[in-house]
This record gives C-alpha cells, structure tokens and sequence, in this order.
C-alpha cells in the first residue's frame, strides 16, 4: 500500500521507517512516546521480528504504556499451501549466497525438522536498500536496487547445500515441496506451485508471480488431506500423489 493512500485513511502524515531507522534509532521513535501517541505499522505480525519485540522492551523500560494490534502474517497464512499449521516446525530464513559467503545453518533446522516429519516453512531473502561493499567503506549513501530471492534461485541453493551435505534431507526428486507468492493477495496476485524440488527449480520462472517469496519443504509426517489440497497447485499431479505414496508412506484413496 502506498504512502499517500495510509496517510488518507489514517488523516495522519506518516514517516517512512526503513529497516536501519527501525534497528538503529528506535530512540528516536520512542521519543515523547510517554507524552502522545506514537504508532509503528509494520508488515506482518508486530511480533515476527525481533526488532519490534526490542522496541517494546525498550518502551517497558521507560515506562511507556504498549499496546500490540496483531496482524496477518505469512507464518500462519501459509495454511493457504493445504499444510496443517501444526505440522510446521522451526521456521528458517535462507539468505542470497555470493562466491565468498554461502552459510548453510539453515540446513540443520530443516534436516531436525525433517527427521520427526515436520515441514519447514523458509523465508526467502530480500535486499531493499543495501550498499555495495565501495559505497560502504566510503561512506556514501547509495543504494543497489532492490532485489528478492525467487523460488528456484531458493531451491537451487539448497540443493547445492544438500550436495555437500549428502544426507538425503533434500533429496531433489524426492523431496516435496510447495512455492508461495504474494499470499493473501487475491487470485489475481497469488501464486501457490506444488512439486518436487527439481520440479520447482525446472518450472518457470514467471509461473510464480511477483515477489515476495515463500517456499515449504514438506515433511513425512504428512495427512492426505494436505496431499489432495496441495494436488491442485501441483506441477505434475500424479508425480506429486506418487512421491506422497511412495516415498512419504501417506495412505491415498
């Protein structure tokens, strides 16, 4: 939603808070908080990230009075997938990999979530106002242009990790897993693609819409109501029914 249009809805001028404002100068917004109301609208549940539980925190210690509305956010309307939010363990982020720095922690949460049958939500990187490493040490204030980690860029690098880890966690032809994009924003606008990992890296790339992102690793311990649900968005059913079968042990009618 652009600025203009909350700021019509509200009748109030808003200041538009990135993510070093949020992180770095959360005195600022906290200033004469104990005095008159100040408002922080965020994207998703308030209590998605830790920064906004900080700033709380902050506001205790100051004696300032909180009030949290919640939100919808993509941890529990990733139930539009057909997987059962119950089923969902430990929730990773995977971040964009370069030549030098392709951290793989990630991979040990989803392979403990993998090993009790739990599926794994993973939230896909974002760059909005980053600096190049120049712009960096030189102090300057330019910016790259935004970038969002896709679905198949998500999934070839975890089978690039799986590669090196070998256990099997992410096997690509047996692995499922469903894509997600812009949940929540009306058939127009959402996206939901269900296959195996080398099915979802192979599609195309315009099938899954517009960022932002989202991509679940299904775990075993799957019901075959999630399997039929989820049939509708896949890229090849009976491949999708197979692999459940098969490889998952899911009973199917």
């Amino acid at each position: 939603v652009q600025k203009d249009r909350l700021e019509a809805f509200y009748g109030k001028e808003l200041i538009l808070a990135d993510r070093d404002t949020v992180e770095t100068q959360s005195d600022e917004i906290l200033h004469n908080a104990d005095k008159e109301d100040v408002c922080l609208l965020v994207v998703g549940d308030p209590f998605g990230a830790t920064t906004h539980t900080d700033i709380v925190l902050r506001a205790r210690a100051l004696k300032i009075p909180t009030r949290v509305i919640h939100n919808a956010s993509i941890m529990n309307a990733i139930g539009a997938s057909g997987l059962q939010l119950y089923n969902f363990g430990q929730t990773v982020s995977l971040v964009f990999f370069t030549e030098t720095w392709k951290p793989d922690s990630f991979y040990d949460r989803i392979k403990e979530n993998a090993d009790v049958g739990l599926h794994t939500l993973v939230l896909l990187d974002i760059k909005v106002k980053e600096q190049s490493d120049e712009n960096l040490a030189r102090g300057r204030k330019i910016y790259e242009p935004p970038r969002y980690m896709s679905i198949p860029l998500a999934v070839s690098q975890l089978i690039e990790i799986e590669s090196l880890r070998k256990t099997g966690t992410l096997d690509p032809e047996k692995t499922l897993a469903i894509g997600l994009s812009r949940v929540g924003g009306g058939d127009e606008n959402q996206r939901i693609v269900s296959g195996s990992l080398k099915e979802l890296l192979d599609h195309p790339q315009e099938a899954y819409g517009e960022p932002l992102h989202s991509l679940v690793i299904v775990g075993r311990r799957l019901h075959h109501l999630e399997v039929e649900y989820a049939e509708d968005f896949a890229i090849n059913r009976e491949n999708w029914r197979a692999i459940a079968r098969d490889v998952y042990g899911c009973t199917l009618e």
